[in-house]
């Protein structure tokens, strides 16, 4: 299978036909997507541009006539994206590398993000030294900054170029020592199962996850930061989740209210479209996520804070927002297509929402809990326990109840 160089030709063909000739010195089939616009291509790629743009559903004429860079790197992006998990299907690609500054980092991770976990991708780019979540997402994307601008092969970019090619070839021959072992290892391989956690809600998912994992199964834990949550929800999308062990859905809460730690809209709907068995509960609902105090809106002035380090703050939810919170849990796990409880703890919801703890606020957490018995369907079962999450018999209950599912599925 070829190794798969993404970008523009025009632009960046120098350094693209530097980097294929050391691939291929080194054994490695390639197969160039130019993804250029304004001029021609420095060689002749494997795929024109012409067929990025059709994938597009436009023309490259059109693109061209419109004279909207903007517009023609949005579609770049779709076409290439498109392309790629075309091959992919098709058993074509080994891994994906890209060269470029700004739109040329925005059209080949759109491409790498299409991609699976575990398909090695590489993007070399000048903005690899600064914030690069909108390009990475949630997929395993190595960022590796060029150092200088990618122009012309020069002692600097020639190192940085030369290095990678050196970690594409070592990535893509693992990968296909891994392929031609997938068959065998898949049946060792054990189910995965996810489960999230935070800080206040450790001793609960430690101990349900000790004794998942008893029970023959992989348990995949996932730090309810926003990546983490939108990470998991990938995971389940992709279809290798058997099981999901919600626990800490915090991040409903700084969607709703806020925070800087939101997963976004979409978190806790994966699993309810697949229809993969999941057990929920409502970890570290009591609370919103900000940086240090003084970066809280001044919106929040009046409410009631903890300060957990120099760098967080957390910020208490009230009745109203939690009788919200209660309504949305509900209600996406009503609308799933496989077996789903929901487990609420009704002596505290984290390790500082308890009697004698900074968040212990009863009428907030009973806004919740009533909230969910009113919204929820009678498909979901619901389980209601005299017990705080962290408890002992809490987390058995949790990790009963999700292989109790998985058993009868």
């Amino acid at each position: 299978m070829p190794t798969i160089l993404l970008g523009t030709l025009d632009t960046k063909g120098v350094e693209f036909q530097f980097v294929r000739d050391r691939l291929k010195a080194q054994g490695l089939d390639t197969l160039v997507i130019d993804s250029g616009v304004t001029g021609p291509p420095h060689f002749t790629p494997d795929v024109p541009r012409e067929k990025v743009f059709a994938a597009a559903g436009t023309t490259l004429d059109a693109v061209v006539k419109a004279n909207d860079r903007g517009q023609a790197v949005e579609l770049a992006a779709k076409g290439a994206a498109k392309l790629v998990v075309e091959l992919h299907a098709q058993g074509k690609v080994d891994g994906i590398l890209g060269l470029g500054g700004s739109a040329g980092t925005t059209i080949g991770t759109a491409a790498m993000r299409a991609l699976p976990f575990g398909v090695p991708k590489l993007m070399v780019s000048t903005l690899a030294s600064g914030q690069v979540k909108s390009f990475v997402g949630v997929r395993d994307i190595m960022m590796m900054y060029s150092v200088v601008d990618i122009s012309g092969i020069n002692r600097i970019s020639r190192t940085v170029l030369t290095n990678t090619a050196n970690a594409m070839a070592g990535m893509v021959s693992s990968f296909s020592a891994r392929a031609k072992l997938g068959a065998a290892q898949a049946l060792n391989d054990k189910p995965l199962i996810t489960a999230t956690m935070f800080g206040v809600t450790t001793p609960c998912v430690e101990a349900a996850r000790t004794q998942i994992e008893t029970a023959g199964y992989e348990v995949l834990v996932f730090h309810a930061t926003g990546t983490g949550g939108m990470t998991m929800e990938s995971f389940i999308a992709d279809g290798i989740i058997e099981g999901v062990l919600d626990i800490t859905t915090t991040e409903l809460a700084d969607e709703l209210v806020g925070g800087i730690l939101s997963a976004g809209k979409d978190r806790l709907t994966a699993a309810a479209l697949r229809g993969v068995p999941q057990v929920i509960s409502v970890g570290a609902l009591d609370m919103v996520n900000f940086g240090p105090r003084d970066t809280v809106p001044e919106k929040f002035k009046d409410r009631k804070f903890y300060v957990h380090n120099s760098n967080v703050t957390l910020m208490r939810t009230t009745p109203v927002e939690n009788d919200k919170l209660g309504q949305e849990i509900a209600q996406k796990a009503s609308a799933s297509q496989g077996p789903t409880a929901i487990l609420l703890p009704l002596k505290g919801v984290s390790a500082i929402d308890r009697e004698g703890q900074p968040f212990w606020w009863p009428e907030a957490d009973r806004a919740m809990f009533q909230s969910i018995r009113n919204w929820v369907g009678p498909q979901v079962k619901l389980i209601e326990l005299d017990l705080h999450i962290n408890d002992a018999e809490f987390a058995r209950t949790a990790a009963e109840t999700l292989l109790g599912f998985l058993k009868k599925k």
